[in-house]
Order: structure tokens, then sequence, then C-alpha cells
């Protein structure tokens, strides 16, 4: 006779503001990815071994999983078992806002720190194809102020350009992240600034020609003073309404 067995008893179910235990263990194996213990297109172990890893039933481990592959971080293969298919991000879900006068002026800080160094290092490695792009994005931005639209969403998109013609992920993935709040200085300081004029308007394609052409001739030492005069401006735009 077959002797009967207890189920163990149901998770129990987090506080708020706690992780479950299968975010838990979700963030573990990321751990363990990023210190390079499970690396990109590495099978991971199978289910079995990550519940005796981590002291946890399969049933969690399968919730951490498929957490895992929604992410893109995983992916299954019939029959092979779970591979890391793309190495985690670092960043927060949620990037930080700006909620008062004394995040504004961090964050222009910030963005001196960052977009200052992204196009000195731009200038060291665009290539063709991201000159091309970032007059592009000139041209697109220009096109949209004269037709009296805002021109974030360009101004945006050539900020971009820049980052990427850096051939640096790192920078590309911060100042893609920071795009939110670049985008509330941005509307910020049409809002608070002088009206869009066409001297306003010539005034800051100027500042982005002067950042582009720099990159575009492999200047180093003036891409990094055209974006910094660029950023110092665009503060004093809101600051002080010019």
């Amino acid at each position: 006779m077959s002797e009967s067995r207890t189920p163990p008893p149901p998770a129990p179910t987090p506080a708020p503001g706690q992780l479950s235990r299968s975010e838990h263990i979700c963030k573990q194996i990321i751990a363990a990815i990023l210190r390079g213990e499970l690396g990109e297109n590495r099978r991971l172990p199978t289910e079995v071994e990550l519940a005796q890893r981590y002291q946890a039933s399969r049933t969690t481990v399968r919730e951490a999983l498929s957490r895992l592959r929604s992410e893109g971080i995983v992916v299954s293969r019939r029959g092979s078992g779970n591979y890391v298919q793309r190495l985690p991000s670092l960043q927060n879900s949620v990037p930080a806002q700006i909620a008062s006068i004394h995040d504004m002026e961090r964050y222009y800080a910030f963005r001196e720190c960052v977009e200052v160094g992204a196009a000195g290092i731009a200038a060291l490695a665009r290539q063709e194809d991201d000159v091309r792009l970032m007059h592009a994005c000139l041209q697109a931005l220009r096109s949209a102020q004269l037709k009296g639209q805002t021109g974030v969403e360009e101004d945006l998109a050539l900020h971009m350009a820049i980052a990427r013609a850096s051939r640096n992920p790192f920078f590309i993935s911060t100042i893609e992240h920071a795009l939110g709040p670049i985008r509330q200085c941005m509307e910020l300081a049409r809002n608070l600034g002088s009206p869009q004029d066409s001297v306003r308007i010539q005034t800051i394609d100027d500042e982005h020609q002067a950042i582009v052409q720099a990159i575009a001739e492999g200047s180093r030492e003036r891409a990094e003073a055209a974006m910094r005069g660029h950023i110092g401006l665009a503060r004093l735009r809101i600051f002080e309404g010019g």
C-alpha cells in the first residue's frame, strides 16, 4: 500500500512591497548571469538543479523562468532546455523623473557629464552612416520647427543619434534610458522660455550644428565644448527665460 503524501503548503503571499519567492529567485538568476556564472547563449541548469540551488519548489523556479523568458533574457529551446539569450539590463524599470527645481539642476549636471562625454567619444568613433544620420536628424528638427511644431521628438532623435555615434553601448543605453527626463526638460524649456521665434530656432540650430560638425570632423575637444555649451544654454533657457 502506497503512503499518501501531503502536498506542500502554498507559498505565503508576500506583504505589500515585498518580493514574491519567484521574483526573488528571478533576481538571483539575473545576478548569477551578471557575475559571469551563466553567460550569453549558455544553457541554464535544469529546473530540478535550480530548485536545489535556490531551495525552492520547481513550480516557483518555473515561475521565475517564465518571467525571464517574458523579458527576453532567457529563451526555451524545445527538447534542450533554457538558455541565456541576452545579458539583463541593470537599469531600473522606471526611470527617475523631474519633480522639483532641485531635480532639474541635478539633471542638467547629469546631462553635462554624460552627453558631453558621449559627444567627445563620438568624435573619435563615428562612422559615415552616423554622420549621415545626425545630419538627417538635424534636417528633420529644422523642418518640424519651421512648421510650427515643438520638434521635441526630433530633438530627442538627434541626441540619440549623437549617443549612437559614440559606438559605446554604455553611453547609448544610459542616454536612451534618460529620454523621459530629457523630454521633460525640453518641454519645460519651450513652456517657460521665450516663444519659439525664428531667432530662437536659429540659435538652437546653430548649437546643434556646431556639435554635429565637430563630431563629423573628428574633433573631440570641439565636440565636448559644443555639447557643454548647448546644455548650459538649454539650462539658461529654462531658468532665465533665454
